[in-house]
């Protein structure tokens, strides 16, 4: 959610692509009151937990945002997008820099009492750097990989898909990349690493965990079946008992380099 109401960007906002997918859609929702005022109340009760992804377009938005979402009881956490390239104003200058990311993160800290996800942009050449400074500004935990900045291109009209030129790929073309960079963060921070990108099931998931994840998300992957995540914990926990281990826990960083 934002601070205020986004329409998003105009239409073709996806395109498929190959082994992933590009989007564009910019954000789009009604607003962090609306939220509160008539989504919030439907979902309060619902027996798990819901984190609410939070961006902005100045330190201010994010603040703010933050501080409203902090009132409500049922929500334990919420997950800073500082790093989305689909936005031409904020989310994506937070999220290339240190610096910037360090500010965005100390702001919310200071107003925002509970768990606190920073997602982090691909999109840099020192991910490490940015992982380190969202630990510095108080984060409680790090997500990556956000999508990397793509573009499609329709040869018969020479034009490009999407309207906004480009867009950012996800889709198990990325999950190497993203892999990679969960490894290195993983060594880089003492906070816990989400992993993200690319993950299409069960294996994914355990090679994200070897490398250093604490948690995985699972997006475009729904897509092609709504039914994934509960297979991706399925084989997960089979690929447990297979190589005899306790918990999860305990291929958390299990990687043998």
């Amino acid at each position: 959610t934002t601070l205020h109401k986004r329409e998003g960007n105009p239409y073709p906002r996806m395109a498929e692509t190959p082994s992933g997918m590009l989007n564009a859609v910019g954000l789009q929702n009604k607003g962090v009151h609306y939220f509160v005022e008539h989504i919030y109340p439907r979902i309060k009760d619902i027996q798990t937990n819901m984190i609410v992804n939070v961006s902005g377009s100045a330190i201010e938005d994010y603040a703010e945002t933050a501080a409203i979402i902090n009132e409500l009881d049922k929500i334990p956490a919420i997950e800073l997008n500082i790093s989305c390239p689909n936005v031409k104003q904020g989310g994506m200058a937070f999220g290339v820099t240190a610096k910037g990311a360090e500010e965005v993160v100390k702001a919310v800290r200071s107003v925002y009492k509970k768990t606190l996800i920073v997602k982090l942009s691909p999109n840099v050449t020192d991910i490490t750097e940015i992982a380190r400074a969202a630990e510095n500004g108080g984060a409680d935990s790090v997500s990556l990989i956000n999508t990397l900045l793509g573009m499609a291109i329709d040869a018969e009209r020479k034009r490009p898909i999407l309207s906004t030129v480009t867009g950012g790929m996800s889709g198990a073309a990325v999950k190497p990349i993203a892999l990679r960079m969960v490894w290195q963060v993983a060594k880089a921070v003492k906070i816990p690493v989400i992993g993200l990108g690319g993950i299409m099931n069960w294996k994914d998931a355990v090679e994200f965990m070897l490398a250093g994840a604490s948690a995985i998300q699972i997006g475009t992957a729904n897509f092609i079946d709504p039914a994934v995540t509960v297979k991706v914990v399925e084989g997960i926990n089979d690929y447990l008992d297979r190589h005899g281990y306790q918990s999860i826990k305990d291929i958390i960083g299990a990687l043998e380099v």
